[in-house]
């Protein structure tokens, strides 16, 4: 179907990401529906859209996998700022206007994560029970769990609530202590580091790291060397290239 086609029966552009306008850029038919993805540049910034039929995108595999291929291909390119989930604009015109009206907010974002790319690590406690594994190894715990089951009879409430409360302080203990003492060496090598929040109870740390792409081989050395003091009990995990979502602060306003 020849484009003009295309666009006259779609709902809208959708957004993938805004980058810097260098010049015509086709990506081909990887956007969602099998849309073309292009971009749509004032001379400084673009962003890159396809078109679609649907006012609202619904968050199907296969919709953010075309997302995600889009913003994959760009990062080969370029970094791009990467666009929320879910984002229809009008028109090309509509586009244009976001451009005009956001320029100088997308400028300073694209300075900021300019010739970087975003690097995942999670490190977590790798045992078969985390409480277990704290009374093992804080003597803290250990004796106040061994104080109240002195008399072999079950916990009281309030008892428990103790112990559970003591245990949470001494797991957010851990968990500040050695993300500072992994982040102390990742600053050798990272623009900026995020801390994202754990998700699960034996998550210690969830680090988005924002690092320069001529020092990709510099970070996979720095997680190793953050790694050596830590034992088996603990394991990490690092992931990427991505584009920047931890590190680009957008607001755009269809």
């Amino acid at each position: 179907m020849p484009e003009a086609t295309k666009q006259a029966t779609a709902a809208g552009r959708y957004i993938y990401a805004i980058i810097p306008d260098q010049g015509p850029l086709t990506l081909g038919p990887i956007g969602l529906e099998e849309a073309d993805a292009y971009g749509i540049g004032d001379g400084q910034v673009a962003a890159v859209v396809s078109a679609v039929k649907a006012a609202r995108i619904r968050p199907q595999r296969r919709n953010m996998a075309a997302h995600q291929e889009v913003l994959k291909q760009l990062l080969q390119q370029v970094t791009p700022l990467p666009a929320a989930f879910g984002l229809v604009a009008d028109d090309d015109a509509a586009i244009a206007r976001i451009l005009k009206d956001n320029s100088k907010v997308f400028l300073e974002q694209l300075k900021r994560v300019e010739g970087s790319v975003e690097m995942g690590l999670r490190m977590t406690w790798d045992v078969p029970n985390i409480f277990e594994f704290f009374v093992g190894t804080h003597a803290e715990l250990r004796e106040l769990r061994d104080n109240f089951f002195r008399d072999g009879g079950k916990l009281t409430q309030d008892e428990m609530i103790t112990l559970g409360s003591r245990f949470e302080r001494l797991l957010d203990e851990d968990r500040e202590n050695y993300t500072e003492q992994v982040e102390t060496v990742l600053r050798t090598c990272c623009r900026e580091i995020k801390r994202n929040k754990c998700r699960v109870e034996t998550e210690i740390m969830n680090l988005a790291c924002l690092v320069p792409r001529a020092d990709l081989e510099r970070f996979e050395q720095a997680v190793q060397q953050a790694a050596h003091p830590f034992d088996d009990n603990y394991a990490f995990d690092f992931n990427g290239p991505w584009a920047p979502h931890n590190f680009v602060e957008m607001d755009i306003r269809l």
